[in-house]
């Protein structure tokens, strides 16, 4: 989920211990993933590359809001391990195109996909323009502070009428104290100014917390694939850091302090 000031502080100037949580959360968890998803078994490889950004209802709300077709063209900008495209394929029928910033979440989602991915940030997506038949962006505008770039960048390759699909941590009150590193929470207001400009008309929207439960099945194959990852590198500086971000991020979530929202939102 690199250039200048970019999504999840992949090249942005700043403390090297920020730049080195970011990794550890995004980048060196994605290879350790992968790992453990092999050793249990490919029925792990969605749940798990979907952990910490969308459930099946959230995704099959977006899914649906976008009106995704069979054998169309979903780009998903932030791709992370792939999980939520690979969602969207099996119950959508899509032909995913992964971007990602960070090189070990884009290896591992090609192995655990096969899916085309390229290494590349959202504001400088390497994809012609008008080529994407919707575009998905989870989970990501909160780790930038170029949010309008972002957004200008998913508006570039849709055409006119065609939908964007975003999760958004949202800042429900201000200020957001002890946020995980790299992360910068639009307020609501925010958020429409910004997709406003970019281009967008807000369709839909709906807290995440709205939505049916995740399932049990989904849950437990998650904690089996945290379990190994846990096992195997818990003794890691990088397994600490990473749970430390997640930590963080859990607690500000359960004070309400930040909540997330799933938009559908259309091209002018």
């Amino acid at each position: 989920m690199t250039g200048n000031a970019t999504e999840r502080g992949a090249a942005e100037e700043g403390p090297a211990e920020e730049d080195s949580a970011m990794e550890a959360e995004f980048d060196v968890v994605a290879g350790w993933t992968r790992d453990a998803v092999a050793a249990l078994g490919p029925d792990h490889a969605v749940p798990a590359a979907c952990r910490g950004t969308a459930s099946p209802p959230a995704l099959t709300w977006l899914g649906e809001a976008c009106e995704l077709a069979a054998g169309s063209r979903l780009v998903d900008a932030g791709a992370g391990v792939g999980g939520p495209a690979a969602f969207a394929a099996e119950r959508f029928g899509v032909r995913p195109v992964l971007v990602d910033p960070m090189v070990g979440a884009c290896r591992a989602a090609r192995e655990l996909f096969g899916f085309p991915t390229a290494a590349g940030t959202g504001d400088r997506l390497p994809l012609a323009t008008g080529t994407a038949d919707a575009v998905w962006c989870l989970g990501v505008l909160c780790t930038t502070e170029a949010k309008g770039a972002l957004l200008a960048a998913l508006h570039r390759v849709l055409a006119p009428g065609r939908p964007l699909g975003l999760f958004v941590l949202v800042a429900e009150r201000q200020p957001v104290l002890d946020a995980p590193e790299g992360n910068s929470f639009p307020t609501h207001d925010e958020l429409a100014r910004a997709l406003d400009v970019a281009g967008f008309d807000v369709v839909q929207q709906v807290a995440a917390a709205d939505l049916p439960a995740t399932p049990r099945s989904w849950q437990e194959r998650i904690d089996r694939v945290e379990r190994a990852v846990a096992d195997a590198h818990g003794d890691d500086p990088r397994f600490g850091q990473a749970g430390e971000q997640q930590e963080r991020m859990g607690r500000l979530l359960g004070s309400g302090a930040v909540a997330g929202w799933l938009l559908h939102a259309t091209a002018r």
